[in-house]
Parts: structure tokens; sequence; C-alpha cells
């Protein structure tokens, strides 16, 4: 039955399934040093940036091979997600411990937060399709971020209620340990890619 082809949409949802579900394991596995995490990030971004035009191949061969090309700067990278983030943490406690709560701190907490996800959603991609310097990948997603405003804003409300659905209950838990991190860096390596080719075609024609 054509429902049932290699064609159908159904089948091509199954495939896609099972993709994210390999990558997700890889990416788990790969993470469980912790300090691996943002290898192993850099590595499952770039699987699922070809993931996105179905250009991956094997996904085990290849996530393997860009986490060995990317793990000296990715794990750096990791360094700076975890200081900015536990930054930005120390940002709203001292906002709750300050007396009165000075809505100055609270102001400063939430600009610093959006900093630092302009200066990282799109570091991970970056550095999973282009060769460059650390500081300049995190320049780069800063400017994209900027000038792709409007994307950029999108992907961030569609990951955030990618994360809420996921915590909603037990069950919904459950396939956030089976799926839930592949399919949330499939989801920026989806909205990154879209963004990169528009950059690249701006690039080939001299604009």
């Amino acid at each position: 039955m054509k429902f049932f082809s290699v064609d159908s949409p159904l089948y091509r949802f199954l495939v896609k399934f099972l993709d994210v579900l390999k990558l997700n394991f890889m990416w788990l596995i790969f993470s469980l040093p912790v300090i691996t995490i943002g290898a192993s990030t850099v590595a499952a971004m770039a699987v699922a940036l070809k993931m996105v035009d179905d250009e991956e191949g094997y996904i085990g061969r290849s996530f393997i091979k860009a986490f060995k090309e990317n793990w000296k700067q990715a794990t750096a990278l990791w360094a700076v997600t975890v200081v900015a983030v536990y930054a930005v943490y120390l940002d709203f406690q001292l906002f709750n411990a300050v007396e009165g709560n000075p809505i100055l701190f609270l102001i400063i907490g939430m600009f610093s937060a959006a900093l630092v996800v302009c200066a990282l959603l799109y570091s991970y991609p970056l550095l999973a399709r282009y060769e460059n310097t650390l500081v300049r990948t995190i320049q780069n997603s800063l400017d994209i971020s900027r000038k792709y405003f409007g994307r950029t804003l999108l992907l961030i409300i569609v990951v955030a209620l990618e994360w809420v659905l996921f915590q909603f209950n037990t069950t919904m838990l459950f396939f956030w340990f089976l799926i839930g991190p592949g399919f949330m860096i499939f989801t920026i390596a989806a909205f990154s890619k879209r963004v990169f080719l528009i950059i690249e075609k701006e690039a080939a024609s001299g604009q």
C-alpha cells in the first residue's frame, strides 16, 4: 500500500524518529563524563545539520568523527557555557538576596540571560559546521541572533515549548530521556541550517 511505501510521510517520519533516537543515544553515552558534554553536543549538532537534508549517512560513524575533530574547541565552549550560565544564576541569586529585591538586579539578570542565549544558541551549530576561533564563533552567534532576530526568537520559543512538553508528566519525562536532547538538538540544527544557507548564499553573491 502507498501509505506504507518508502515515499510515504509515515515511513519518512519513522526513519527520522529512529535517526533522532540513535543520535540521542550517542549524545547520552558520550556525555556521561559530563566534561565531554560540549564535544558530544557539537558532534550531535554536526550529524543533525546533515540529517535536516538527509545527508547524514551512518549516524554512529559520523558522530564519532565529529566528536574527535571538534572535542578541543567544543570542550572550551562547554566551559564558557558553564561559567556563563553560572554567572546568570548568580545574578538572579543576588536579586533574591538583596533586601527589597531591587528591580535593577532583575533587569541585569534578564539582560545577562538573553545575552548568554544569543551568544551560545548558534555557537554549537557554527562550531559543528565551520572552522573558526572560539571567540569568533561566539561573536558570529551574537551577530546572527541580532540580524535574524525573528527567526532566533521563534527558535527560542519552539525549544522552550519542547522543554516544557517533555517535562509535562512522567510519561513525557521518559520520552525526554529517550529522544529529548536529540530532538531539541535537531530542532536547533534545522533552524540554524536554514540561516546558514541564507548567509552562505549572500556571501557567494557578494552581498
